[in-house]
C-alpha cells in the first residue's frame, strides 16, 4: 500500500539525516507497478510528498540496474516470489509481471512436497527430500505431513517458501529427484528470461549482462543457476552472467543517480 510505501521513504530519510526539501530526484522500483495506471498512481502520489521529479518503474527493473553499468541486459529475481525484466540501449523497457508464473520459494516448496508424496505412493523412486521435510515439519511420516496441510481444523503452515532452501540443499547433497525440481525451475526461469530479450529485441550478436538476484539464486548451490543461464545460452551465447550482491533497492538509488546524469563513482566519492 502507498502508505507503506510513504513509511518507508520516511524512515530512509531520518536514517539518512537527509530533509525532504533535499531530494533532488527519486525512483521507485517498486512489485506491484506493472501497468502504465499502477506507474501514474504511485508517481502522482509519490510527487505530492516529495515535489521533485521522480520515475516509477518495475522492481525488475531496479534488479537489473544493480548488475549491470549501464542499466542494460536482463534480469532474474528469485526470491520470495519471481521477477524478471530487460532494457535496451534505446531505453526500451520490459518486466515479466503478469505473464510470468509464479517461480519463487513457495513454488519450489510446493514441487517438493509433491514429489514426497508421490515416493510415498511409490508412484517416483525413494528420495531424501522425503526426511528432510519430515524433520522439518517434526511428522512422524507423510501421511501426517499431507494431513498438516490439508486438514480441515487448523490453517496450514505459514511461510511454507522456507522449505525451498531445504530443497536447494538436497540437491546440493545430489538427490535425483531434488536435481531436476531444481534444474527444471532453472530452465523455466531462463525461458522467460528469453522472452524478456525478445522483447526489446536483444540479439544473440551481442554481449548481454544477465543480473541474477533473489535469495533462491544466493543458494550455495548453482544448480538453479546453472541451469537457467544453459537455457538462456542456448539462444544468447554470448550472454554475462552476473551475480548481484546488492538488494535491488540500490538500482533505484542507480537509476536516480542516472536521471541526474551523475555517475555512482562520483556520487560515493562526494559521499
Amino acid at each position: 500500500t502507498l502508505s507503506a510505501v510513504d513509511e518507508a521513504l520516511t524512515m530512509a530519510l531520518n536514517a539518512a539525516s537527509v530533509p525532504i526539501q533535499s531530494v533532488r530526484a527519486a525512483v521507485f522500483s517498486m512489485g506491484g507497478a506493472d501497468w502504465p495506471e499502477d506507474f501514474a498512481y504511485i508517481q502522482d502520489a509519490m510527487q505530492t510528498r516529495l515535489g521533485c521529479p521522480l520515475w516509477v518503474v518495475n522492481d525488475a527493473i531496479g534488479a537489473l540496474r544493480v548488475g549491470s553499468p549501464d542499466g542494460t541486459g536482463i534480469s532474474v529475481v528469485c526470491g520470495t516470489g519471481t521477477a524478471t525484466g530487460a532494457r535496451n540501449a534505446n531505453g526500451e523497457l520490459w518486466h515479466s509481471s503478469f505473464w510470468q508464473e509464479t517461480h519463487g520459494s513457495h513454488q519450489l516448496a510446493e514441487k517438493m512436497l509433491s514429489a514426497v508424496y508421490r515416493a510415498d505412493l511409490e508412484i517416483a523412486p525413494p528420495t531424501a527430500l522425503t526426511q528432510a521435510a519430515l524433520d522439518f515439519y517434526a511428522m512422524p511420516d507423510v501421511t501426517e505431513l499431507l494431513h498438516l496441510f490439508t486438514a480441515r481444523v487448523t490453517p496450514p503452515p505459514a511461510h511454507r517458501g522456507r522449505l525451498a532452501r531445504v530443497l536447494l540443499d538436497i540437491a546440493e547433497q545430489g538427490d535425483p529427484a531434488a536435481c531436476a525440481i531444481v534444474r527444471e525451475h532453472g530452465t523455466d526461469l531462463g525461458a522467460y528470461a528469453l522472452a524478456a530479450a525478445r522483447k526489446v529485441r536483444l540479439t544473440a550478436m551481442q554481449p548481454i549482462p544477465l543480473v541474477l538476484t533473489g535469495s533462491v539464486l544466493r543458494h550455495s548451490t548453482h544448480l538453479l543457476a546453472d541451469a537457467l543461464i544453459k537455457r538462456v545460452r542456448a539462444e544468447l551465447p554470448h550472454v554475462q552472467p552476473t551475480f548481484s550482491t546488492h538488494q535491488p533497492v540500490i538500482g533505484a538509488l542507480l537509476l536516480a543517480l542516472d536521471h541526474l546524469e551523475i555517475a555512482s563513482t562520483d556520487a560515493i566519492q562526494a559521499r
